[in-house]
């Protein structure tokens, strides 16, 4: 079973400048997810917020393949950003945004917690091995392997209105279960340094605890309709 819903996956970190985060959230559940999910080829968005992470927010949405995220409707959409968004992403900090595609995915459901491991080399054998031992750990419900897809498209104005230039990364470690202390002792028994190591041959750029905040599926409308 694949938990995935389709083979792309965009990627996104980010922190809020002090005394924005309730606007930032407002913002993103009541217009941003909804007007992303509204683009042909998304089917869902999951937004997390770190336990112990850094930055703040861990959010992904799930599109048919990678080609959605360079498609022109939602090219549009980032360059005709609403009077809303204007006022919110200036107070972006340290962002990650990368354009990927599953390289594996495994597991069923939608866990609470999600260990995320950020890593500077694309997917390898071992590493797919890992994942298939990752998720025959009871406390782990699915495993996802995300690599980096594509590069960016040149700059668009929602970019520009980010301070610093959006950061990016070979390749995506996701794992997530139900309970948070228990995902990330299984995390750390089987995907360690020293694991990641010996899959890939370099130690991760950056890992993290985040659980589940917000979830919202793309309206059956959009891909139902005759």
């Amino acid at each position: 079973m694949t938990p995935l819903r389709g083979q792309g996956v965009l990627a996104i970190w980010n922190g809020i400048a002090p005394g924005h985060d309730a606007e930032f959230l407002r913002w993103h559940v009541g217009e941003h997810i909804p007007e992303r999910l509204s683009v042909p080829g998304f089917r869902r968005a999951r937004r997390y917020v770190a336990l112990k992470a850094e930055p703040a927010y861990f959010n992904f949405y799930e599109v048919d393949d990678p080609s959605v995220l360079s498609s022109s409707a939602y090219l549009a959409r980032l360059n005709d950003p609403t009077p809303w968004t204007q006022s919110v992403v200036p107070y972006f900090t340290d962002t990650a945004r990368t354009l990927c595609r599953v390289a594996d995915s495994r597991g069923h459901g939608v866990g609470r917690a999600m260990v995320a491991l950020r890593l500077p080399s694309p997917e390898t054998p071992a590493l797919s091995a890992l994942v298939a031992e990752l998720v025959a750990d009871p406390d782990i419900c699915a495993v996802h392997l995300l690599e980096q897809a594509e590069a960016p498209a040149a700059s668009t104005r929602e970019q520009q209105m980010r301070a610093q230039p959006d950061e990016t990364v070979a390749a995506i470690l996701l794992i997530e279960g139900a309970d948070p202390q228990a995902v990330a002792q299984a995390a750390d028994r089987l995907a360690d340094d020293t694991a990641i190591t010996r899959a890939i041959g370099a130690l991760p750029l950056r890992r993290g605890l985040y659980t589940l905040d917000f979830l919202m599926d793309c309206p059956l409308a959009a891909h139902d309709h005759p």
